[in-house]
């Protein structure tokens, strides 16, 4: 199980940055396109008018994929901001009763966000909701990695929790070591 769990985190990761070269890739090409367009205009007296439609909608929605997709990657790789001003006075003992209280938190405000995020999807879908942009997309393909990156988030949260329950120290911690030993 433990393999399969890393392996969906790496993969939703993958995901992540391929959405980030889709937005670099797509946002070069624009460039191009006006620079061309800049240039001819230049030239000619008269521009090409040549542009991606709705290309700012696409990267929005790429962007959106991508934070989302990076989250359960990220937080067990340990790349998400914590504060430790209050929880380095703490014993160890009392650090990882704190941690169990706020993975147990996050996993439910997570689990809350991915269920309506879920209901999001399937209501736009039953809907057929669409973008207002040039090119109208059904607005449950860019929210379905969303409600994708959520649910893979709370999973990775209650794997978090799971783990934390049974003495071994966060994943982000680097140490992985059961306290329950000590």
């Amino acid at each position: 199980m433990r393999r399969f769990l890393d392996t969906l985190y790496r993969l939703a990761g993958g995901l992540a940055a391929l959405f980030i070269v889709a937005i670099v890739a797509l946002v070069f090409a624009q460039v191009v396109l006006n620079l061309a367009d800049k240039i001819t205009a230049a030239v000619t007296g008269a521009g090409l008018g040549v542009t991606i439609p709705s290309y700012s909608d696409f990267t929005g929605f790429f962007l959106a994929a991508a934070s989302f997709m990076a989250l359960a990657y990220t937080l067990r790789a340990g790349g998400h901001i914590r504060v430790t001003l209050v929880t380095r006075s703490f014993s160890p003992r009392m650090q990882h009763v704190f941690e169990i209280g706020i993975t147990a938190l996050a996993l439910a405000m997570s689990a809350f966000a991915a269920y309506y995020m879920i209901l999001l999807v399937i209501e736009s879908h039953e809907f057929g909701d669409k973008s207002a942009g040039m090119v109208s997309v059904p607005l449950w393909i860019p929210q379905l990695p969303v409600a994708a990156g959520l649910s893979i988030l709370t999973l990775a949260l209650a794997d978090e929790l799971f783990s934390l329950l049974r003495g071994h120290e966060a994943s982000w911690s680097g140490k992985g070591e059961n306290l329950l030993n000590e």
